[in-house]
């Protein structure tokens, strides 16, 4: 197959500065640095990353790219889905767009959250089974040939296939991040990321190996490999990196547990828990144990001091010479 050189097409000129996508973004970042000035530094660090993310799928010259190639406009979407989607859900926007409001709009706002239809609906879309399905169901939808061209031709059917992915990426990532992986476990989720890289690693397969061009609205068979070959490998690469650490804060919540049995540690385990994500923890584990192990062990040097046990009487003073 011959590779096409995707960069050689980019004008750094050609920008997109679409009135509704740039003001979405720039409300969405004014928020935040409202909202989050107490947050902790990698909470925010994750939000500005996927921020920028979508700044890049968006506004940056792929966006133009996209209607020329189609493996431009698969990366637009890997961005969106597998780059974009979990960093702003470990960067918690939601509370900090909270924050940001002014205090009168704060109560009524937290309360309607709170209402038993929306708590309920709430639960029913994140629940990790329902998200995984939608997701699915949004990405090969959207792949279908009549579908897909019909996003080049008309900007809001354009506008509402970025919307469906992002948003099901969103649910699908919130529902493993912060969703009912205590409950369910980290077993679970990882599951529900490995069947995402199955089924659309398939679909980017079944894009690649095609004999014929499926969608004719851009002609190129190499193009199309090239663009089947974004979905299938890098996208599973990440998938898979978050899967594994998906299993590391498996293996990191397994040790949490066992030391909560010692008093001294459950105070520093709870705040842990409570600032921790399954997939920050399981990075996290990797960093702390690296450092643990390159740490020297402190050893006090012995003394008679130290040398006594507290359970293990003195003995007695000798007298002195009179």
């Amino acid at each position: 197959m011959r590779v096409i050189p995707i960069l050689a097409h980019i004008d750094a000129t050609e920008w997109s500065w679409e009135p509704p996508v740039v003001a979405a973004l720039a409300i969405t970042v004014v928020l935040y640095v409202i909202g989050s000035r107490n947050d902790p530094r990698r909470q925010k660090i994750a939000f500005y990353a996927g921020w920028l993310s979508l700044v890049a799928a968006l506004v940056s010259p792929l966006d133009h790219l996209s209607e020329v190639l189609f493996s431009a406009h698969m990366a637009q979407h890997e961005l969106l889905m597998v780059v974009a989607a979990p960093l702003l859900v470990l960067g918690r926007p939601l509370a900090a767009f909270l924050r940001a409001m002014p205090p009168p709009w704060r109560l009524p706002l937290a309360s309607w959250t709170q209402r038993a239809p929306v708590a309920a609906a709430w639960r029913a879309i994140t629940n990790p089974l329902v998200a995984t399905i939608v997701h699915g169901i949004a990405l090969w939808t959207w792949h279908l040939p009549v579908l897909y061209q019909a996003t080049l031709r008309s900007d809001a059917i354009h506008a509402a296939q970025h919307s469906s992915f992002l948003f099901s990426a969103t649910l699908f990532w919130w529902s493993l991040i912060h969703g009912r992986w205590g409950r369910l476990g980290y077993g679970a989720a990882i599951g529900y990321v490995f069947v995402t890289a199955a089924h659309s690693g398939a679909l980017g397969a079944l894009i690649t190996f095609a004999p014929n061009v499926i969608y004719p609205v851009y002609g190129s068979i190499d193009d199309q490999q090239l663009a089947g070959l974004i979905m299938w490998i890098p996208a599973g690469v990440l998938l898979t990196i978050a899967a594994v650490a998906l299993m590391i804060g498996w293996l990191a919540e397994a040790e949490r547990r066992v030391s909560l049995r010692k008093p001294e540690t459950r105070n520093q385990n709870r705040q842990s828990r409570s600032c921790c994500s399954p997939l920050v923890s399981g990075f996290w584990f990797l960093v702390s144990r690296r450092r643990a192990g390159s740490a020297k062990p402190f050893r006090a040097i012995p003394t008679a001091a130290n040398n006594s046990s507290p359970n293990t009487a003195a003995p007695p003073a000798t007298p002195s010479p009179a």
